[in-house]
């Protein structure tokens, strides 16, 4: 495979794993009774979206190693063939 190819299965598989990581440690105004006016109350209170971000990227490449390894394994080539 090119690199691109490569590439673009990172970023499928990124984005994937973000949506897996983004509810963890997700806490609504309404659970910490604090709603700012003009808000809705489920929306979350600090998302951290930075760690999710760097967790993300490393989930990420540990299944992408997964999905290479995967791939070059001769065993499972005989399997899909």
């Amino acid at each position: 495979m090119q690199w691109l190819t490569y590439v673009a299965l990172y970023f499928v598989i990124w984005w994937t794993v973000l949506f897996v990581v983004l509810p963890f440690g997700v806490r609504g105004q309404h659970e910490d009774g604090v709603v700012a006016d003009g808000t809705e109350p489920g929306a979350p209170v600090n998302p951290f979206t930075l760690q999710k971000m760097i967790a993300t990227s490393v989930l990420a490449v540990v299944v992408m190693l997964l999905v290479l390894w995967g791939l070059s394994n001769e065993w499972l080539q005989a399997y899909w063939s």
